[in-house]
């Protein structure tokens, strides 16, 4: 395929449309014209005829000859009389005489009383009119013809007009084509400006347009592509500044506990206590990059279909409960919608679960409430928990990841549960509802 810029193709559009017009009207317009002006030229010859017969009549015209298209002279006809079988000339036209005998015999034969014929003679046309009257029991024919001159010379005329026409509306077009030219040009060309500023991730500078609604339109969606853009950068950066933070304090703490276990200092009464909290704090790590290992899979799996299968909400429930309530023996866990069975994916169904029950964990005062409610296409299920309300200000942002909680917590386990009901084509909320904090995950029920 040929590669060219937007101009060339303005231009070549412009081009190929006058050229399909001009071959058109080239095959189209003599084809036309010729078979009009033919029976315009019988129309002459009868009415010439007619006059001939009745030259009193006032239905005839005379022709202005200062102000004829074509010269007069071409339009005049010749007329014949064939009285008792003797051809006499009425007007000074002459018709030669292999031709009369061909008029003659056409006489002779017509059925009707007025009939057209076309004769060609040495190159040229021969219009003629036939017309039978009876004289003294005898039959007589006036004929009256035209040569094709006529014709030829009011074809040759305005097919001369139509080429000046053409070329006349091919200058008039370069004028649109010029201005289309420039009026696509500017905005594109700014546009592309933007978008080598956008590959050299410099995004800073708006883009606006005003004018046409389509540009306008244009502008708009790279203006959000463009905030889009610099809220993922401002997101990958705050990730990576939280996840060195995560990372910054247990290798620190690590570090020290080992260094001072090298230098026979201990930090704690024991060795084993040492090194208990070494292991703390490197499954503090583990923990970490885990999250943050699944939290960039499910980023990249925002394209793919995940895989369904049923699930058995109370099984899955009890063994997690059976999990935590070893943590926290001082919280009731209490379980609701054991019977319910829904589809999803039956691994991050579970880290779903295990995040939210994690973070009731953290604020529960007494007791934790998982239940799962279904409908008719959906499930919805239930985490909630007895602790301070979540404010206000703060429920919009409480999935973003790396959000610092009100215990002065980082992680990413609510952003992951987001991904997930996202990855289901669901739908996460959280409100205070009758002295709970309740976090309610609808996902669609279907395989």
């Amino acid at each position: 395929m040929i590669r060219m810029n937007l101009t060339r193709r303005i231009w070549l559009s412009f081009a190929a449309l006058l050229i399909l017009v001009a071959v058109s009207m080239a095959v189209i317009y003599p084809m036309y014209i010729q078979g009009t002006l033919t029976e315009e030229t019988y129309r002459i010859i009868e009415q010439a005829q007619n006059r001939q017969i009745n030259p009193f009549s006032g239905q005839f015209v005379e022709i202005d000859e200062e102000s004829a298209f074509i010269d007069p002279e071409l339009r005049e006809t010749g007329h014949l009389l064939i009285e008792d079988s003797v051809v006499r000339p009425l007007t000074l036209h002459a018709i030669p005489p292999d031709a009369i005998d061909t008029i003659i015999n056409n006489a002779v034969s017509q059925e009707g009383d007025t009939e057209r014929y076309e004769l060609t003679f040495e190159g040229n046309t021969l219009f003629y009119v036939i017309k039978q009257f009876n004289s003294e029991d005898n039959e007589n024919y006036l004929i009256s013809f035209m040569w094709d001159s006529y014709r030829d010379s009011l074809i040759n005329s305005l097919w001369g007009n139509f080429v000046y026409l053409l070329i006349l509306t091919t200058a008039f077009t370069l004028l649109p084509a010029i201005w289309l030219t420039r009026y696509l040009r500017k905005p594109l060309r700014l546009l592309g400006n933007h978008f080598e500023q956008i590959a050299k991730r410099n995004w800073k500078e708006p883009f606006h347009w005003k004018g046409d609604e389509d540009f306008q339109k244009l502008s708009d969606q790279f203006e959000l592509m463009r905030q889009n853009l610099i809220r993922h950068d401002k997101a990958q950066k705050t990730f990576i500044q939280h996840a060195s933070h995560e990372l910054k304090t247990p290798i620190m703490v690590v570090k020290t506990y080992a260094q001072s276990v090298k230098d026979g200092i201990l930090p704690k009464n024991t060795v084993e206590e040492s090194m208990d909290v070494i292991l703390q704090e490197a499954n503090r790590m583990d923990k970490r990059v885990k999250d943050m290992l699944y939290f960039t899979k499910l980023g990249a799996m925002k394209t793919e279909t995940i895989n369904r299968e049923r699930i058995s909400f109370g099984e899955l429930a009890y063994r997690l409960e059976e999990r935590y309530r070893i943590q926290r023996p001082d919280l009731s866990f209490v379980i609701q919608g054991a019977e319910i069975q829904f589809y999803g994916d039956l691994e991050q169904i579970q880290i779903l679960l295990e995040n939210l029950i994690e973070n009731a964990m953290r604020y529960a005062e007494t007791g934790i409430w998982i239940s799962a409610k279904q409908s008719l296409h959906h499930v919805t299920l239930y985490v909630e928990n007895d602790g301070e309300p979540i404010p206000e200000d703060e429920r919009h942002s409480i999935f973003d990841p790396f959000r610092k909680g009100n215990k002065g917590q980082y992680g990413l386990g609510l952003a992951i549960v987001k991904q997930i009901v996202e990855l289901h084509h669901g739908e996460h909320h959280v409100d205070n509802s009758k002295g709970r904090v309740s976090f309610q995950m609808t996902i669609p029920d279907h395989e």
